[in-house]
């Protein structure tokens, strides 16, 4: 009875404190929640500010009269969901060939790419901005997908996965006439669906967040994404902050990107090889 009392009590202290750490991480998105629904009379700070008294929604309205929401949610959804997919797919079709084909060079060329990682993107914003005003990509949408169509972390974690696929998979699709390309898309993609969910929702977080390259390759506010038109919002008002706006716009960027992370957490519950024994 005395361990079994010992292990009850570390593992009510271990759940204890991981219910701390969660509040304490959460409790900034849920002050930001109530302080975007609340008037502009209200207290915003202490205690006081975690009370509702008459919940509004007059702060988002006025958001949606102050920037073009509907647009720029719409660029920040098009350029997000176009980057991830074509992220994975590139990554993965990159990740798979530097795993499962021997061919001249392939070592030097995969350390080529891994060696990338080291150089930061932000050391290669000039070039590649001369190389998008050059394609006339200034102020597109497309500038913001093109460049980063295929990374080298995404190569390098691809590639770390398929090479735990079994060959004999590859082998056998091979024997039953399956080309290369089918052999990618009937095999090796639902093997490594619990990889490529993990990939999107590091992306999807990623190209939603981004701010960088939106505000260098963009230069009208139509064009904005998301992001970049909330941080733009006007810090003042006369004399005072419109706090409640400004909140109001960041739950409208938060909230989108939390609910999509969580949906993609149960794809990756399954087992890495359920997609090639499902038959």
């Amino acid at each position: 009875m005395g361990q079994k009392k010992k292990k009850l009590i570390a593992s009510t202290a271990l759940h204890g404190a991981l219910l701390a750490v969660v509040a304490v991480s959460v409790f900034p998105i849920l002050w930001m929640c109530l302080i975007s629904v609340k008037s502009t009379s209200e207290s915003l700070t202490g205690f006081h500010s975690l009370w509702v008294s008459d919940p509004t929604l007059d702060n988002f309205k006025r958001l949606f009269q102050m920037i073009p929401v509907a647009q720029n949610t719409f660029n920040s959804v098009f350029t997000t969901l176009v980057g991830t997919a074509s992220s994975l797919f590139f990554c993965a079709l990159a990740g798979f060939a530097f795993a499962k084909y021997r061919f001249p060079g392939r070592n030097l060329l995969f350390y080529s790419v891994i060696a990338t990682m080291l150089v930061p993107p932000e050391v290669g914003a000039v070039p590649l901005f001369i190389i998008m005003k050059k394609l006339n990509l200034i102020n597109s949408l497309w500038s913001l997908i093109i460049p980063r169509i295929a990374t080298a972390v995404g190569i390098f974690y691809m590639n770390q996965y398929i090479s735990d696929v079994p060959d004999e998979l590859v082998e056998a699709a091979r024997i039953d006439g399956c080309g290369d390309f089918k052999i990618f898309t009937k095999v090796i993609l639902p093997v490594i669906k619990p990889a490529m969910a993990s990939w999107a929702s590091v992306t999807l977080i990623a190209r939603w967040n981004d701010f960088f390259w939106p505000l260098l390759y963009l230069r009208k506010q139509a064009k904005y994404t998301l992001m970049v038109t909330i941080s733009l919002l006007p810090v003042s008002e006369g004399l005072s902050t419109p706090w409640p706006v400004i909140l109001a716009g960041t739950t409208l960027v938060i909230i989108p990107i939390i609910v999509m992370y969580l949906l993609l957490q149960t794809m990756q519950k399954g087992g890495s090889f359920a997609g090639a024994v499902k038959g």
